[in-house]
């Protein structure tokens, strides 16, 4: 199986193919023009890890309608008008360009699709934990896999924030998944094997058997993107992102110190030991100095609790 390789999006010579282009500029603008309802107060800290899976979706939904408020920076001279972003359950992609007007081209009802991730950036594995497992037959050449990490603007309270997403062909995602699955895990016979999805056309319809399957898989990691290597470099980069002067991972860490349970003494041990790493690490003396609050924040806790 030879191995996958992105085909830049749609041919030039796709009618829509500007929208396209405008549609990856607006998600890469929309963390900056984010905007959303939903506040978070009153959480403790070391219940923070579990804000992934109940906020996630309503975050998803903030960012679908953030898109459709961004139309000016995709559809500038109103030739899309008829159209919006829809989310959707069950389908893929959740996230579709189209519209109902009537007497359009059945063609040309559903123009892209987006399949939509949220990442809580402080969550305990450190990587995005969603499954992708739409077969690459079921992708247009212009449907994406977008995944936008987000966080609090207070750390561990106050109202989600979107950092920079991540954003890829969804075919070649699928693709990539696959022979992830097959070829670069090192497993042969049966437990390497993905067997397609019988639907061989994009937008399937809601219940359709739209996702690939593999053959043995006892950890259910199929489909786990980011263990396949494809958002390596991506979630690298995204852990060294301040968040309050401190890199992210580091933000982690503290959260996960305390999530452990493990007695004060120990704490304590590791946090020097991650006061030494961020200084060899090159932190600012301002990144620094707020690393030494927060951690004199939490050994008061630890005195406290």
């Amino acid at each position: 199986m030879t191995a996958p390789v992105r085909s830049n999006g749609p041919d030039q010579t796709w009618p829509h193919r500007a929208l396209y282009d405008r549609v990856l500029d607006a998600l890469h603008a929309l963390p900056s023009r984010f905007r959303t309802s939903l506040r978070i107060a009153g959480i403790s800290a070391t219940d923070l890890f579990t804000l992934n899976t109940p906020l996630g979706a309503a975050i998803e939904a903030s960012v679908v309608e953030n898109l459709n408020e961004l139309r000016d920076l995709w559809d500038p001279k109103h030739e899309y008008e008829i159209y919006s972003f829809v989310r959707q359950a069950q389908v893929f992609p959740d996230v579709r360009l189209q519209t109902t007007a009537p007497g359009v081209a059945e063609s040309e009802r559903i123009l892209m699709g987006i399949e939509l991730k949220g990442w809580f950036v402080l969550a305990k594995e450190g990587e995005p934990s969603f499954r992708y497992k739409a077969s690459p037959l079921v992708c247009a050449p212009q449907d994406l896999l977008v995944v936008f990490p987000w966080g609090l603007d207070e750390v561990i309270s106050g109202a989600p924030r979107l950092l920079r997403p991540f954003v890829e062909e969804a075919r070649y995602a699928a693709e990539h998944r696959n022979h992830y699955w097959e070829v670069l895990r090192g497993v042969t016979g049966d437990p390497a094997r993905v067997e397609l999805s019988p639907v061989a056309k994009p937008y399937p319809s809601k219940g359709a058997q739209f996702n690939d399957e593999p053959k043995a898989d006892r950890g259910k990691n199929f489909g786990r993107v980011a263990r396949g290597n494809l958002m390596t470099a991506f979630i690298a980069e995204l852990q060294e992102q301040p968040i309050s002067g401190i890199p992210s991972k580091h933000w982690q860490a503290f959260l996960r110190i305390f999530a452990e349970g493990v007695e004060a003494n120990v704490v304590e041990r590791k946090l020097l030991a991650m006061r030494e790493e961020a200084e060899k690490a090159g932190l600012t003396a301002s990144g620094l100095d707020a690393f030494d609050k927060i951690q004199d924040g939490l050994r008061d806790l630890i005195s406290r609790s």
